[in-house]
């Protein structure tokens, strides 16, 4: 359903929600076109047969998945494009007295991590190869930390040969680079219905279309990606997937979801970027998604969200046919990794530091999950050793209205609007590493008490 105007068949239950559908595959399609005016709530109910509440609703789930936006005065009309602005689905703004902060993802500020640093400053500042400081060759700092970034990826259950692994600035900087390796301005990349937060603005940066494809409950529906490639006429270039606990729903994919997508990504030739942020956290998950099609998938970790978020430094699995592509890519972008970041991982991963911050993290993140379920109970969902939660509120309830309650009580949530790629039912990612257990029971208590049932 991507024409318009949709028509009275169109329409299925829940009626709100397969109009916002229809509306949002119209914009996709050019149907609708940027700056376009959508018709009146009343006018569009009468020719539908809906009631005003419907339609009113229809739009606004639209204009919380950032697709078009309404005038008070005005009406409601298709967004005409990228701002320069990027809306980020955390806090930011400054405040007298700071929230607890429980929008951004990561790690628990464990004491070991700023001891990790200091002793491994001293370590490498005895020992620093001079190529680290005086080298401008990207192929000679691959030639050094190549092993190193091929052991972390092992421990990501990838094993990967150093010469098809590029070492980046982050987990940003390597999906732009898959991203720029498969796809041109004008093409289509299938995600899921709610996705990471940093592809949105990628996406509108390389001026590239996202597909949000339904869910099922087990992951992203692979019949459903089948039929939009089919549909795209050859428009859809690549899928992109969190399927080990970094996305939103904090939902791990089991090993035959991950298979039927690989095959299904195979089929309808489509190449498979794999994002995967918080590595190895999670023990004894399946094997990599990109493992079950190795010629056709980007993998890419890095160590931000799982050992600090000060060490900025990304591995990206590529290819071999695609790995030329994404090294002159990288070059024109980033050139090369800062090589005193990845000495300070080198000295980490080879001396042990990074192992046993793992399992501290596992640890505290485990205490921490089991302090959410117990206190929010079934409304939440995620995983025992997950960086946060999803967090599920009743159908008819505001969004907007929820998160700007629980700042008033001085907590900071992340709207799920934020990382929806489809129209959704409201609901908010409830981080839990970055404040001290003290507060995050303090602020889980008082959500208790106030969020919607």
């Amino acid at each position: 359903m991507s024409h318009w105007p949709l028509r009275k068949e169109d329409i299925t239950r829940p009626a709100y929600r397969s109009l916002a559908q229809g509306i949002a595959a119209a914009i996709d399609s050019g149907s609708l076109r940027p700056g376009q005016r959508l018709p009146p709530h009343r006018d569009l109910a009468w020719q539908l047969g809906l009631s005003v509440q419907t339609v009113s609703r229809a739009y606004e789930e639209l204009i919380r998945a950032d697709l078009i936006s309404g005038e008070v005065g005005r009406g409601s009309f298709v967004k005409s494009g990228p701002r320069e602005t990027i809306e980020v689905p955390w806090f930011r703004a400054p405040t007298d007295r700071p929230p607890i902060d429980l929008s951004m993802m990561t790690p628990v500020a464990l004491p070991q991590i700023r001891t990790a640093w200091a002793e491994s400053l001293v370590r490498v500042a005895g020992r620093l190869p001079d190529p680290a400081m005086l080298s401008f060759r990207p192929r000679q700092t691959m030639s050094l930390y190549g092993g190193m970034a091929a052991s972390w990826l092992a421990r990501c259950g990838m094993v990967v040969p150093a010469q098809r692994i590029l070492i980046t600035n982050g987990t940003t900087p390597a999906m732009f680079v898959a991203l720029m390796t498969v796809a041109q301005p004008g093409d289509i990349i299938a995600t899921e219905a709610v996705t990471c937060h940093t592809l949105k603005p990628a996406a509108k940066h390389l001026h590239l279309r996202l597909r949000g494809i339904p869910d099922d409950g087990a992951g992203m529906d692979p019949d459903a990606l089948e039929a939009a490639a089919r549909a795209s006429g050859g428009r859809m270039k690549a899928v992109f997937l969190l399927p080990s606990g970094g996305g939103p729903l904090a939902r791990i994919m089991d090993r035959d979801r991950r298979e039927a997508l690989a095959r299904a990504a195979t089929r309808a030739g489509l190449a498979i970027l794999e994002s995967d942020p918080t590595g190895p956290i999670p023990p004894r998950r399946p094997a990599a998604l990109a493992s079950h099609a190795p010629d056709r998938s980007f993998y890419f970790t890095g160590l931000s969200k799982c050992l600090s978020p000060g060490l900025r430094l990304g591995f990206l699995a590529m290819p071999e046919a695609m790995a030329e592509a994404a090294l002159n890519r990288h070059l024109s972008m980033s050139w090369m990794a800062t090589p005193l970041m990845a000495e300070i991982a080198q000295d980490w991963i080879t001396g042990g530091t990074a192992d046993a911050l793992i399992e501290a993290q596992r640890a505290e993140l485990t205490q921490r999950n089991r302090m959410v379920q117990r206190i929010l109970g079934a409304q939440t969902q995620g995983f025992p050793h997950g960086l946060h939660r999803w967090l599920t509120l009743p159908a008819d309830a505001d969004e907007a209205e929820t998160l700007a309650h629980a700042l008033s009580h001085q907590i900071a949530l992340a709207p799920g609007a934020g990382f929806a790629t489809l129209p959704a039912p409201p609901a908010l990612r409830l981080s839990i590493g970055a404040a001290s257990m003290r507060e995050l029971e303090q602020a889980l208590r008082i959500l208790s008490a106030i969020l919607p049932r």
